[in-house]
């Protein structure tokens, strides 16, 4: 490989890093060609998996300011470059490590900020995006709905006593209007016997 094209594949690399929302480091020893066909296409939505050199991986890594692959670029090494989910992407690779054991997974980078395989198997333990959204929603719902009920509560226990109120001065009104008429009636049936 002479030296430009070398300046030209870390800057590639490096670019790739810069532009992914993550990547993930691998290694794929012993795996088939099929294999890692199949790797592709399991996370082509969510990223790309390329077979990359370590010494230009090493230098296209400082290049763009990751030191998360440092001490980790030995064997046949391959990046899953995430551009879409990083918890599907991570969901992928998991299931594909599982499923084939000689891949293996050795660190990763999310947001400028390394990752460990471990903390990458956490990654792809978390629900997809759309379901913690959806969670979100959920329980921001259900919050104004209490607060909604919170704010409505006193509203409603004044209605309630002014309406106890009202019914119960309506319920004392009418033995008020048949008192002064009793004694109205008292009255003059009394003054009709004294004349």
């Amino acid at each position: 490989m002479s030296k430009s094209d070398r300046t030209a594949a870390i800057a590639e690399i490096a670019d790739k890093l810069r532009e992914s929302g993550a990547a993930v480091l691998t290694e794929y020893r012993g795996l088939t060609v099929k294999q890692l066909s199949q790797l592709r296409n399991s996370i082509r939505e969510h990223a790309t998996y390329a077979v990359v050199k370590n010494t230009l991986t090493e230098k296209a890594a400082a290049e763009a300011g990751i030191t998360a692959f440092e001490g980790q670029l030995q064997g046949p090494t391959a990046i899953a470059f995430v551009t879409g989910d990083p918890v599907e992407a991570a969901k992928g690779l998991r299931d594909f490590a599982k499923a084939n054991p000689l891949l293996v997974i050795k660190a990763g980078v999310l947001d400028g900020k390394p990752l460990t395989a471990e903390e990458i198997t956490k990654l792809a333990d978390l629900e997809s995006r759309e379901v913690l959204l959806a969670k979100l929603a959920g329980a921001m719902k259900g919050s104004l709905t209490k607060a909604v009920y919170l704010f409505a509560a006193p509203l409603s226990q004044a209605v309630r006593t002014v309406d106890a109120l009202r019914a119960k001065v309506e319920a004392e009104s009418p033995a008020t209007e048949a008192a002064p008429a009793a004694e109205a009636a008292t009255d003059v049936a009394e003054g009709g016997d004294e004349s």
